[in-house]
């Protein structure tokens, strides 16, 4: 889904706004971001499971050692003035971990169901859509370009992670389809936005949002997939090596994109 000539969305022109507000914070929407987020999203469940079990730091100082990482890297990319690919991809894996170990926590330590944690993020992503648009009149991600904007977008970004994990673990564990069956059912739906939006004019905004919910469980579904034993439904490889073979890929795609900038979002010349 990168077709990206306009959100079918209005907003105000960026000629109304200062100048230093018209570099946008957040990349544009190529096959390399959502190649870079599907990767992050199964990060985000195999580096908690990898932290919180293998290396046996328990859930309580999993979520604390990488909130306070998260809130590093969050300052650092909220301190930037312009889109840096390092940074922007760093707190993306990082709050992907985050909203995994919200839910954990909820369900494992507080013993909520997964369907009541389902609801609850899907209220709350609700809730942070309706006041960030009643605030900004858009929830483009080409319109990222001053500092309350940048704090709903990775508000709801991280929503959206809880919300996936959440809506993941509930299809494949909750209702016991299975982690193939899983990502396949989220595969199929991610399709479906995409036809949407390339064959029946879906509105950009819309698709976009659609999909970036969708791929959290896809990337969850996948991560367990894979690390989980075949007891479980899966293929054994472990933890460790499937994070770390998806980090250095991460890592690779981020450098050609800080050289490239293959993924800048184009702004008018001050």
């Amino acid at each position: 889904m990168t077709r990206c000539e306009g959100d079918d969305e209005v907003s105000e022109p960026m000629n109304k706004l200062p100048a230093a507000e018209w570099m946008n914070k957040v990349p544009e929407v190529t096959l390399y971001f959502w190649i870079i987020k599907i990767m992050a999203t199964t990060i985000g469940e195999t580096a908690a499971d990898y932290l919180n079990f293998h290396l046996g730091w328990g859930l309580a100082n999993t979520t604390w050692f990488m909130l306070a990482l998260f809130l590093v890297g969050l300052i650092a990319q909220l301190r930037s003035k312009t889109y840096i690919p390092g940074i922007y991809w760093l707190v993306v894996v990082l709050i992907s971990v985050v909203g995994t170990l919200i839910t954990d926590n909820l369900t494992d330590n507080v013993g909520v169901p997964l369907e009541a944690t389902t609801i609850l993020f899907a209220i709350a992503l609700a809730a942070a859509f309706t006041i960030w648009y009643r605030a900004e009149r858009t929830l483009s991600i080409h319109t990222i370009y001053s500092g309350r904007r940048e704090y709903f977008y990775w508000l709801v970004i991280l929503i959206t992670f809880a919300l996936g994990t959440s809506a993941g673990d509930l299809l494949s564990e909750g209702l016991d389809l299975g982690y193939a069956w899983s990502a396949v059912l989220f595969t199929a739906a991610i399709a479906l936005v995409t036809f949407a939006y390339f064959r029946l004019r879906l509105n950009a905004v819309t698709a976009f949002w659609i999909a970036y919910v969708l791929t959290r469980p896809f990337g969850a579904s996948v991560g367990d997939y894979l690390t989980q034993s075949w007891d479980d439904g899966g293929l054994g490889l472990g933890s460790a090596p499937v994070t770390i073979l998806f980090l250095i890929t991460i890592v690779g795609l981020v450098a050609y994109l800080s050289v490239s900038k293959r993924d800048r979002i184009h702004t008018p010349e001050t």
